[in-house]
C-alpha cells in the first residue's frame, strides 16, 4: 500500500525546481548591469516533472552508466528584449520570478508536511 508514494517524489521535484529557479533569478539579478549578459531561465515545473520519471536510478556515479538520480532541466537563455548594452535582465521580472519560486518551495514543504501527517495518522501515531 505505501510502497509507491509519488506525492513525496512530486514534492521533492517541486522543491528542487523552485530552488534552481531562485538560484537562477539571483544570478540574473547579480548580473543585471553586466554588458552582454543574457538572462537564464528554466522551463515550467511540468517539464521538470515529466523529466523525473520513476525509472531505475543510480545510487553511485558509476552505476547505470552514470545516470543522474533526478532530472532537472538545463537553464536556457531568455529571449526577451535586450537593452542597448546587450543585457536581457529585467529586475522587475526577476523579482516576480523570485516570489514565484518562494511560493513553489513553500507549497512543496506544505505538501510534504501534510503527507507525513496523513501517514502518521494512518499508522495510529
Amino acid at each position: 500500500m505505501f510502497q509507491n508514494l509519488n506525492v513525496f517524489h512530486t514534492a521533492m521535484a517541486l522543491a528542487k525546481h523552485s530552488g534552481l529557479r531562485q538560484a537562477l533569478s539571483a544570478q540574473n539579478i547579480a548580473n543585471a548591469d553586466t554588458p552582454g549578459y543574457r538572462a537564464l531561465e528554466i522551463p515550467d515545473f511540468e517539464a521538470t516533472l515529466r523529466g523525473s520519471d520513476h525509472h531505475q536510478r543510480a545510487t553511485r556515479d558509476r552505476h547505470l552508466h552514470g545516470a543522474l538520480p533526478d532530472h532537472v532541466p538545463e537553464p536556457t537563455l531568455r529571449r526577451d528584449s535586450v537593452d542597448p548594452n546587450g543585457n536581457s535582465v529585467s529586475i522587475e521580472g526577476e523579482m516576480m520570478t523570485a516570489v514565484e519560486a518562494s511560493r513553489g518551495h513553500g507549497r512543496a514543504l506544505s505538501i510534504y508536511r501534510s503527507s507525513l501527517n496523513i501517514l502518521r495518522v494512518s499508522l495510529g501515531r
